[in-house]
């Protein structure tokens, strides 16, 4: 469909509702249907078995007596004739009118949340169809930088993975056997040296960058490491098509919070290799990147007036700082902390200031901590089901606390990511039916950031709409609130621009 030009302005996408309201990853048609429907998925056949033991039903009924999708038809199977093919349809839109009518049931803003991630779920094949633009000869270069030339054979393959080796092995005479890729030897390599860790991780080695050359060589060794191996010469060859287009697969949802994601490198690309995003002949790249999104996403589900005055500000963290009497710095610490649940370190003390300051913004969380803490499942104000899950009875109290307190630091987040990630979608949505008239298309969802390819005499036209795009956003999610959305956007050629 996508394929030959067709682009639908909206839909309901079942699967994507599905894990709204249900919460989770699985959405296959039978849970669908289950869902929509009240019943158990302890009741759901097992899938068609096609062998010598299994006996076909010989009825053409899609619901079984026991009121589920027969498996053969969720297999795929039992499609075979118009007739089955319209059944399959008016089940759909069965499930559809079921889902709605729970919509209703939950938060107010649980149908624009449902609207938001079935537009989410269309924007994600069209991701997949259009690609992220490439400048192929830039990738290549920065390939060659990190990595090495093209191999032309294994052999050469392996010496050019010796020569990046050797970089680092030549600060410590006597160690060149040292395998790099081995977590224990490195470790070894660097006790002989005097630096004694419990892990080789990067967080560990940082502080220790000074204390030794091999340990900066190292730390700059693992980031060439990371693209040879998983953004090198071979992905580029299999993921960057004739094009000149990165494509990968997308999901709406993430099975946790909610966030869209990703795979091949569009979620995550080695900032070294950003410059080798660029906008094609006659386009440009326009970057939108919602400003501390978090916490005025906070701000706006608790209903804080405090807060949400701070959220007036183009930098939420100012008014808060001012208010409690600290450096901007200590504040935004302590308002990253509260809603990741961090109760110690430099934000300790501010975090105090804050529940007398902001009391409602910092119940919600609280709240939803204790929901976490007891294993329950929660809703964002989007409407999404969080499961937390009550671990089960332990004849070890210790491990069982330390599980609960993680599930409550995992409520706490998720309550606000993934109204978060709601709001963003919606935002994203908005934009996508705004382009149209201007040939544009959105090449990249990355967590809070749009990345959009843009005929260069539409980028203004496009830059205005992002901004009234953000503003419709907040009015059906937040109607009546005081907090205000911001946007970060500029215009483009390279994506690493956007960040300079």
């Amino acid at each position: 469909m996508v394929a030959s030009g067709l682009r639908l302005q909206r839909g309901h996408d079942l699967a994507e509702v599905h894990r709204l309201i249900h919460g989770g990853w699985q959405a296959g048609p039978d849970l669908v249907w289950a869902g929509a429907h009240g019943i158990p998925a302890e009741r759901l056949p097992r899938p068609h078995a096609d062998d010598l033991f299994s006996s076909p039903s010989t009825s053409s009924d899609l619901i079984t007596p026991d009121g589920v999708l027969r498996a053969d038809a969720v297999s795929g199977d039992w499609l075979s004739t118009p007739e089955r093919l319209v059944a399959w349809a008016q089940a759909a839109r069965e499930c559809a009118a079921r889902q709605e009518e729970s919509l209703r049931q939950h938060t107010p803003a649980a149908r624009v949340s449902a609207a938001a991630e079935s537009a989410a779920a269309l924007l994600c094949v069209e991701l997949e169809h259009d690609g992220l633009p490439i400048d192929r000869a830039a990738l290549s270069a920065l390939i060659t930088q990190a990595a090495g030339p093209r191999p032309v054979s294994p052999a050469d393959e392996v010496s050019v993975r010796a020569v990046r080796d050797a970089e680092v092995l030549r600060h410590v005479p006597g160690r060149e056997a040292t395998d790099l890729r081995n977590p224990a030897q490195v470790k070894d390599l660097l006790a002989a040296i005097g630096v004694d860790v419990p892990n080789t991780r990067k967080w560990v080695l940082e502080p220790y960058r000074h204390v030794h050359p091999v340990v900066d060589a190292l730390l700059s060794w693992r980031a060439r490491e990371r693209i040879a191996t998983t953004y090198g010469w071979r992905w580029l060859d299999a993921q960057v098509g004739a094009d000149d287009r990165l494509r990968g697969r997308w999901t709406a949802c993430d099975g946790g919070a909610g966030r869209m994601t990703a795979d091949q490198g569009l979620h995550n690309l080695p900032a070294p290799l950003r410059p080798g995003v660029a906008a094609h002949a006659g386009r440009v790249l326009v970057r939108a990147d919602l400003g501390q999104i978090e916490p005025r996403v906070l701000a706006a589900v608790s209903g804080d007036p405090a807060f949400a005055r701070a959220a007036q500000d183009n930098d939420i963290y100012a008014p808060v700082a001012s208010r409690l009497g600290i450096d901007r710095a200590t504040a935004k610490i302590a308002v990253l902390a509260a809603m990741y649940g961090q109760r110690s370190g430099a934000a300790a003390d501010a975090l105090a200031g804050l529940e007398r300051a902001f009391p409602t913004a910092m119940a919600l969380l609280d709240d939803a901590y204790a929901v976490g803490l007891r294993g329950a499942s929660l809703r964002t104000h989007g409407g999404r089901l969080l499961h937390t899950r009550a671990g089960a009875d332990s004849p070890n109290p210790g491990v069982d606390l330390a599980l609960d307190r993680a599930r409550g630091r995992f409520a706490r987040n998720a309550v606000i990511q993934g109204a978060a990630a709601e709001f963003f979608k919606g935002w994203a949505a908005l934009v996508r039916l705004g382009l149209r008239p201007f040939e544009a298309e959105i090449v990249l969802c990355l967590h809070d950031e749009l990345l959009l390819h843009v005929p260069v005499e539409h980028a203004d036209d496009v830059v205005n709409l992002i901004h009234d795009a953000l503003n419709r956003a907040a009015a059906a999610f937040y109607p009546g609130s005081d907090v205000r959305f911001v946007a970060d956007v500029a215009v483009v050629s390279r994506w690493s621009q956007a960040k300079e």
